[in-house]
């Protein structure tokens, strides 16, 4: 199967970006999420390079933040950039678990392969993906009993939908 980017800009503009004045855009560089503004008047997440994964991680961030985090550059969070010593690895995962365990969704409703990403690739310690993997698939597992946000749920299914995927079960995120 074929996974193009323009698919997914396509299906997620026409979900959200008159109910939620937001549009999923590629970008060059490194992924971001702004708001509107004076210059721009809908809120952009912009995702890396045209790769499809980037564009699904960027996508679960949106789903998962509030009304409150979407009025905020990158949602207000904080981004220690690659290099990272074991503390600021841990408070990364820590913030990465919701929006990865959406993403991993995300792409079982695409059919398309998920890898966690502990984007600390020249950091002083060398992150335990295998435990982080863990973590992100508990989410994913607590998600799926109790409900994915709400937002998370309307792209699933339009995702779903598009490639004619069936619905999740706790077996897919083995």
């Amino acid at each position: 199967m074929s996974f193009c980017y323009r698919d997914l800009i396509s299906l997620f503009n026409q979900s959200f970006a008159d109910t939620y004045n937001t549009r999923l855009e590629l970008g060059n560089d490194e992924p971001i999420y702004l708001p509107a503004d004076a210059e721009v008047p809908y809120h952009r997440i912009i995702f890396a390079h045209g790769f499809f994964a980037s564009a699904l991680h960027e996508v679960a961030h949106w789903l998962l933040a509030g009304e409150a985090r979407r009025q905020q550059p990158d949602y207000g969070y904080w981004y220690h950039p690659d290099g990272r010593d074991a503390e600021a690895q841990a408070a990364f995962e820590a913030v990465e678990v919701k929006p990865q365990a959406i993403e991993w969704a995300l792409s079982l409703c695409c059919g398309f392969p998920f890898n966690v990403s502990c984007d600390n690739l020249n950091g002083c310690v060398d992150p335990d993906r295998h435990a982080f993997r863990a973590r992100v698939r508990e989410q994913a597992l607590r998600y799926l009993a109790g409900g994915f946000p709400a937002r998370a749920r309307i792209f699933m299914d339009v995702l779903r939908q598009h490639y004619g995927r069936p619905g999740l079960s706790a077996a897919d995120f083995d």
